[in-house]
């Protein structure tokens, strides 16, 4: 593990210790690589199979198509991690996207559509979303477990807020970027442009050195697979922050619905779409440059409460909207508040797990909180099904708002939760 300089340092470089980490900041270019490319071709596929479709109940099944290997196989992804060398996985992972970007690249064009038709195409999206799906079970543990190698543990709130900071600038200009292309040239420029930065990732991985393997013993496979759920069920302040997350991402999400705002109620063009999609990504941007110089430090568990809080009350809002502004302003200040909630989370994640077990454990993690994104866009297509547009948002932010009354009262020892006090609990025992 490369160590940052121990002198002591003023300024903003003083705060931020780990920017002096080489291979920190390779591992931030992959980070922000991987998340500008996948969020663009998220974006590109969302608004690719409601203009082939016009169904919204089609939107729906993208999410579940990906959501159901990332429950599948997170158990399993997190003992292959564990087992393995984690810039390889990293590196494999990658490596699989590139093919994914390259076989979603030959579907977008004309000849591919002309052949199969607008229904097969449509199922071989299922089917290729259903891979993409696959490979982000194993994706998710490997770049957890490699974040805590990378940097020493005093360093991972700050490594996290760095982090996140890399991988919302990436979900900023990824649906940004996914707009503009659709606009210039349709999807199929959108998608070659994807598989060229995924294969220009293959880059900063290199800069980053092999790490140990830290989990030598061969235990029975079942007993690893359950060791992770174990943990997190056992750890209070974990399982209430995964639980809340969960839910709120679950029925607080509006992102799978936006094609709908855009054509149906807001009625602005392809650019005003990726606008759209890009607002929560430049609302956490801005939060994150933000704690960059003003790092969370005091009552985190309380502080997480209150941006679910505000994140729901901004999807209602957002929900009941005709006005393009407001509707902006209101994704916006959501992305905002899911950023501090996000560093909260992945810091309490980073602070209490033992890092024998980071893949189990962030496997179980991804089931929580990764798979519940695609959860939720099925349950938003739905529930907009069913119930409408906008009564489909409304419900979702009210439920969210009610899961945050529940897990306040409910889980005391998230409220009471301390980044300094953690950090030297875990001390004591190395």
């Amino acid at each position: 593990m490369e160590q940052a300089d121990t002198g002591v340092a003023g300024g903003f470089f003083g705060k931020n210790p780990v920017l002096k980490i080489r291979e920190f900041l390779a591992f931030l270019a992959v980070r922000f690589g991987l998340m500008f490319s996948l969020n663009m071709q998220s974006t590109i596929i969302f608004y690719w199979v409601y203009h082939i479709t016009n169904d919204k109940l089609s939107l729906g099944l993208v999410g579940l198509a990906e959501v159901i290997p990332a429950l599948s196989f997170s158990l399993l992804s997190g003992h292959f991690v564990d087992l393995n060398e984690k810039r390889k996985m990293v590196l494999l992972c990658i490596a699989g996207y590139i093919v994914l970007a390259f076989s979603l690249f030959l579907l977008t064009t004309p000849f591919s559509h002309n052949s199969l038709g607008t229904q097969q195409t449509l199922y071989f999206i299922y089917g290729l979303v259903f891979v993409g799906g696959t490979i982000r079970s194993f994706m998710g543990p490997s770049v957890f477990s490699l974040f805590g190698l990378i940097l020493p543990r005093e360093h991972y709130a700050n490594g996290t807020s760095w982090s996140s900071l890399a991988m919302q600038t990436g979900g900023v200009l990824g649906p940004l970027a996914a707009g503009l292309m659709i606009a210039i040239n349709g999807v199929i420029t959108g998608m070659f442009t994807v598989l060229v930065i995924l294969v220009l990732l293959l880059i900063p991985i290199f800069y980053i050195k092999r790490k140990p393997i830290l989990k030598k013993e061969k235990e029975p496979i079942l007993q690893s697979l359950t060791q992770g759920v174990r943990f997190v069920v056992k750890t209070p302040a974990l399982l209430g922050a995964q639980l809340l997350d969960m839910f709120s991402v679950l029925f607080g999400g509006a992102v799978a619905l936006l094609p709908v705002y855009q054509k149906e109620i807001l009625h602005v063009d392809e650019v005003g779409f990726g606008i759209l999609r890009s607002a929560p990504g430049i609302g956490a941007l801005i939060t994150l440059g933000i704690l960059a110089f003003l790092p969370l430090r005091n009552n985190p568990g309380r502080k997480l409460f209150f941006a679910v809080g505000g994140f729901a009350v901004c999807i209602i809002i957002f929900g009941l909207s005709t006005n393009f502004i407001l509707s902006f302003a209101m994704l916006l200040l959501s992305g905002m508040f899911d950023s501090v909630s996000v560093v909260i989370r992945s810091t309490i994640l980073q602070l209490v797990t033992p890092d024998a077990m980071r893949g189990r454990v962030a496997a179980v993690n991804t089931m929580f909180v990764s798979s519940s994104n695609e959860l939720g866009d099925f349950e938003s297509g739905v529930m907009a099904h069913w119930l409408g547009t906008v009564r489909a948002v409304v419900t979702g932010g009210f439920i969210t708002l009610g899961v945050v009354a529940v897990t306040f009262f409910s889980a005391p020892q998230l409220r009471k939760f301390s980044f300094e006090d953690q950090a030297k609990r875990e001390d004591e025992k190395q």
